[in-house]
């Protein structure tokens, strides 16, 4: 259930900024069906942790669990409140669009047509992401959700999936769906920086810093890595601190916008996703305190957590291997073998969310979330072989010669 809830949060977290990126109601319903199934899933992670446990020392453990439970939940709400600023028309400026527009990843939408190329074909067959660079992360079948996506799902006409992978390869999935055509937004040509343009950089940096600090919590916890748990806690002191810039910024713009005869209603939507964004580094801050705090995990978190379908890894850069003097981008992970790159420890700091044009070097460390089937490819890109002990989930790394 932990495990579940874990996928779920995530998936709504990408569909509610995905739903803003595309102005689109039907993604923002999705996330508000997903509520639903998250909240009788929370009760009755509850119920059982109760009924779990038997003796006053075991209170403290399972404890943990309960607390992990509850920074889920929140995390979905963020998402929640994320999708209503679509559902409830509050304003998103265009430049935001054009902003989410530059994410290294991005979540789409997809009806699938009768007669289309993906209808009654296994997802293996179609090789989505060598094709178009993106995979699909969930489904849902009339009321339906499908969250356990193998390649050997056979997709049917009617069926709407939920993808996440890179936006060049949005406009060739629509086709290979047969949906309309759809156009990214491009920015507006002789653009003067404004208080709004700053308002919303600071607002995606936010949105970034937010995703990578709930990757990097869950690390922290299953690795009970300390140095990686202080990082976290660092981000979302970052996160206070961008709020407030971000809400001056919002104020002045406003300002202008009254001054010049516009409606700053519009910029309501802004604060919320601040709001949200702050929210989701919260929990994560929340997760890692047990980290922090020297508290005691219950160790059905790392069974949990580490049996997600998204894995995060830790993988060096040896040298010699091919990521050694490497860009990310010419790499290619994100296709093969399908990992977001959530951070890069380098030396005694961290790079966040780091674009395609970072080069990495050797003694580099990549914290990576994929498919767990992937991770042994990430490894040997890395210059290592992976061994796995199934019994206690240790990750051994040899170098390969």
């Amino acid at each position: 259930m932990l495990s579940e809830a874990k996928d779920a949060s995530e998936l709504m977290v990408d569909l509610a900024y995905a739903a803003l990126y595309f102005d689109d109601e039907g993604m923002a319903d999705a996330v508000l069906g997903l509520e639903e199934d998250m909240s009788a899933l929370v009760h009755e992670m509850r119920s059982l942790a109760m009924l779990a446990v038997r003796h006053p020392r075991e209170v403290d453990g399972m404890s943990s669990v309960l607390q992990v439970v509850s920074s889920i939940e929140q995390i979905a709400n963020a998402a929640v409140d994320i999708s209503k600023i679509v559902l409830h028309h509050l304003g998103i400026p265009r430049a935001l669009i054009v902003d989410l527009a530059q994410a290294a990843e991005v979540s789409h939408r997809l009806v699938v047509a009768e007669g289309s190329h993906l209808a009654n074909r296994p997802l293996r067959d179609m090789e989505l992401p060598v094709a178009v660079g993106m995979r699909v992360v969930a489904i849902q079948r009339g009321r339906h959700w499908l969250t356990d996506v193998g390649g050997d799902r056979i997709v049917e006409p009617g069926d709407v999936l939920f993808m996440r992978g890179d936006p060049a390869g949005i406009v060739r999935l629509r086709e290979l769906a047969a949906m309309e055509r759809w156009n990214p937004p491009e920015p507006d040509e002789e653009h003067v920086l404004s208080d709004l343009d700053r308002a919303v950089d600071t607002l995606v940096e936010m949105k970034n810093l937010s995703e990578a600090a709930i990757g990097l919590a869950y690390s922290a916890l299953v690795l009970h890595d300390l140095s990686l748990a202080r990082e976290v806690r660092s981000m979302q002191e970052r996160l206070d601190g961008m709020k407030v810039s971000m809400q001056t910024w919002v104020l002045r713009a406003a300002a202008e916008a009254d001054t010049a005869g516009t409606d700053p209603a519009g910029l309501r939507g802004l604060l919320h996703v601040a709001e949200a964004a702050e929210d989701i580094g919260d929990q994560a801050r929340n997760i890692t305190s047990l980290v922090l705090e020297d508290e005691d995990i219950h160790p059905v978190l790392a069974l949990a957590l580490g049996d997600t379908d998204d894995v995060v890894v830790q993988v060096p850069v040896a040298p010699g291997s091919q990521a050694d003097d490497s860009t990310l981008g010419s790499l290619g992970l994100a296709v093969d073998p399908g990992y977001h790159v959530l951070a890069i420890r380098r030396a005694a700091s961290y790079i966040y969310n780091p674009p395609r044009t970072v080069r990495l070097w050797v003694g580099d460390e990549l914290l990576a979330s994929g498919p767990e089937e992937g991770r042994d490819r990430l490894a040997a890109v890395c210059g290592y072989s992976m061994d796995i002990d199934e019994e206690t989930g240790h990750v051994e790394l040899t170098p390969i010669a």
